[in-house]
């Protein structure tokens, strides 16, 4: 704990002064809106509504657990309004003095701000009809509706009541903040089929508006409808700035000291405000990250509210306003001061206007340019707060570089309106996407017979092989009879038989396990080395295609068969596995894949190699970040092996496997040593001694069948 001491120093003092100081604004004024009539009687804690909702629905009483878990989600959502409007409405109504100079002169400081605290909770106990204390929640309550859990439940609620359209609803909101949960996913597709509703109808009931308006900026500024582009990125940034008042506003509740337990903190009144003071401050400054992060998602997205300027300047000059457009670059600047593209764009707009008006009496988007004055400001007295209290600080990289526009016509110089030609553009480079290595392939296959098929090009995509004869027809045969020796249903699945459909069966095995079978003469020896053997070739192909410059090693090798469920094929319109991509989280919704965990964010390529034709359906397709627009379908075959980067640049899935069973041996790979598989190395283990035993009976010269 820090030596405490009874009154801060000079600077200190100076510095507590300056963060009481009314906060500055960024964006347009926020005026005190009318406050609806709460509702009658008193609000009900939402915690206290959620345990009786999810008590419900075990009870199997879902009528009730229904009408409690949406009480508790209006009862949350009413709590975070009433606490935005009492701080915005005592803000205003109690504004903070600084002190003046001589005896006293503190005084009407802490005045006011003794009357902001009874304005705060007398604004509060009257809109939620009770003391504040009711509402306090546990961390695990916290955490389960900001991964909103409370969906899961009435989804399966709403099912059981018949009530699909409402069941898809909740599926469909629970899933945007938790992508990788597969069989949510598969749920949606079977209550849309069921309700009939389509992919447009789905509704997010937390959706957050600005996000929203954004990205329907960008989908109309891609097919070049920059009038409605300008309109949804304006609206996107009045949301926003509405959105990070509430997010501010939020961050002056209670807060967590770290170093001590409150009730126990004996530090002078100077030291309890600052420190107080401070962790709110770093709160209302990190709301930049809060708001360009999806729910569900660990990162935000990049460079995001200068991306609204960076379109909106580029929209204005297609649509002849370049007051606007020279307004929205030179807000960008302020943000990114060197960027080449935007300030030949300032250039550029300003030889536009001509002699019709001055270039330098335009100004900066005002929104923004309050906006960065406020964050500076913050910045600055958090680094004086961190060296006066003594507590580390650095300032994250709030507006990364590389989270830029794509189009290839960002600098408009030299092209004129009407000749203009714009092409589509992505709404920057997401995380998944950034390749640290260079991206090569046509390398060596390495082994004769070997045939190739396709490249990455004839695929439609980046970094992608098919390729045939990997194994032979004989080896294909072995496998697929060894493979019926050592699976175990759910294997890999954590014990799910069926975890991506219920229409299929799923079985698997690793490669330790085919040996320790082979060792204790359960399937035969050869034929479980021919599964190590065989996709240690495959990693070698992989390495030597893509013309790595460094080891390959394996993260997961799979044997796995999917098998279609009798009686269960009739009218199917799932997927055997669900689109997906290897190291990251794909989002469909917003077109980006997040590598962040639960994703295996270290792998680096993949593939698999497949044993056998005798099935229906089962095609491995690649598609586009939307999930749904296929760019390559493979018909798998004895010894067809398909590889590829494992980032969001490549989304794959299987469609439904109909009839029969398909077998393969699925491959993870990565370039990190820190994350090679466990069991391989056991694997390597056992080969090196097998290998060791067969050298000595060579030597002594036995027949291994004398041993029999």
């Amino acid at each position: 704990m820090r030596e405490r001491t009874s009154a801060p120093p000079p600077p200190l003092l100076l510095l507590l002064v300056l963060l009481l100081l009314p906060p500055l604004r960024g964006g347009p004024p926020d005026s005190l809106r009318p406050v609806p009539e709460s509702e009658p009687g008193p609000l009900q804690p939402f915690d206290q509504l959620y345990a009786s909702g999810v008590a419900a629905y075990y009870r199997k009483d879902y009528e009730l657990a229904v009408h409690d878990l949406e009480a508790a989600l209006r009862s949350h959502r009413r709590l975070r309004e009433i606490r935005a409007r009492c701080a915005r409405h005592c803000a205003a109504r109690s504004p903070l003095a600084p002190p003046g100079a001589g005896p006293g002169a503190e005084l009407p400081f802490f005045r006011a701000l003794l009357e902001r605290a009874r304005c705060y909770h007398s604004c509060q106990t009257q809109r939620l009809g009770g003391p504040a204390s009711r509402h306090r929640v546990s961390e695990d309550v916290r955490s389960d509706f900001q991964r909103r859990v409370p969906y899961n439940y009435l989804q399966r609620a709403y099912i059981k009541l018949n009530q699909l359209e409402k069941a898809v609803e909740a599926a469909h909101t629970f899933f945007m903040a938790n992508p990788e949960h597969m069989e949510m996913q598969q749920n949606i597709e079977n209550y849309r089929t069921m309700a009939g509703v389509e992919t447009f109808q789905l509704v997010d009931r937390e959706a957050k508006p600005h996000l929203e308006s954004y990205s329907a900026g960008v989908k109309h500024y891609e097919v070049d409808d920059f009038e409605l582009a300008i309109q949804y990125f304006e609206q996107a940034l009045r949301e926003y700035y509405s959105e990070d008042v509430e997010c501010r506003a939020l961050c002056e509740g209670p807060q967590r000291f770290e170093e001590y337990e409150y009730l126990g903190y004996k530090a002078g009144l100077y030291e309890v405000i600052a420190d107080h003071y401070v962790q709110v401050l770093l709160c209302q400054h990190d709301c930049v990250r809060e708001l360009a992060t999806r729910p569900g998602r660990l990162s935000p997205i990049e460079n995001f509210l200068p991306l609204h300027y960076d379109y909106l300047q580029f929209a204005y000059y297609r649509v002849g306003e370049y007051v606007k457009a020279l307004e929205c670059a030179k807000a960008y600047l302020l943000l990114h001061p060197d960027d080449e593209d935007v300030l030949d764009n300032v250039d550029y707009y300003e030889n536009l206007l001509g002699d019709s008006m001055d270039p330098a009496s335009i100004e900066a988007r005002e929104d923004l340019a309050m906006f960065v004055k406020r964050h500076k400001l913050e910045s600055e007295l958090i680094k004086s707060a961190a060296e006066g209290l003594g507590f580390s600080y650095t300032e994250p990289n709030y507006w990364i570089r590389y989270g830029g526009r794509q189009d290839e016509n960002r600098v408009p110089s030299g092209v004129n309106v009407e000749g203009a030609e714009v092409h589509g553009l992505s709404m920057g480079k997401k995380s998944s996407l950034k390749i640290d290595r260079d991206l090569r392939e046509g390398g060596p296959l390495l082994y004769e017979n070997i045939t190739f098929v396709y490249n990455s090009e004839q695929l439609n995509g980046t970094q992608r092989v098919l390729l045939d004869n990997v194994l032979s027809e004989e080896q294909c045969r072995e496998l697929h009879s060894v493979a019926s020796g050592i699976m175990l249903v759910g294997d890999g699945y954590r014990g799910k038989t069926s975890p991506h459909t219920p229409n299929e069966k799923f079985e698997g095995a690793t490669v330790l396990k085919a040996l320790k079978f082979g060792y204790e003469g359960r399937v035969p020896l050869k034929s479980a080395r021919l599964f190590y053997d065989i996709s240690e070739k495959a990693r070698k192909i992989v390495e030597s295609y893509f013309m790595l410059n460094s080891t390959l090693y394996f993260s997961y090798t799979h044997m796995v068969c999917r098998t279609a469920l009798s009686g269960q094929q009739d009218r199917r319109n799932d997927l055997s596995h669900p689109i997906h991509a290897d190291n990251c989280l794909l989002d469909p919704e917003a077109n980006e894949c997040w590598k962040e965990p639960p994703a295996y964010t270290f792998r680096d390529y993949s593939a698999l190699l497949y044993m056998n034709d005798d099935f229906e359906g089962g095609e491995f397709i690649f598609t586009e970040m939307d999930a749904k627009t296929v760019t390559a379908s493979i018909k798998p075959k004895c010894g067809r092996m398909i590889s590829f980067s494992s980032g969001g640049e490549n989304p794959h899935g299987v469609k439904a496997v109909t009839r029969g069973q398909r077998c393969a041996v699925a491959l993870w790979f990565t370039l990190d040593p820190l994350y090679r598989e466990l069991e391989r190395i056991q694997a390597d283990e056992v080969i090196a001694i097998l290998d060791q035993e067969e050298q000595g009976k060579r030597e002594l010269h036995i027949n291994p069948k004398d041993e029999l």
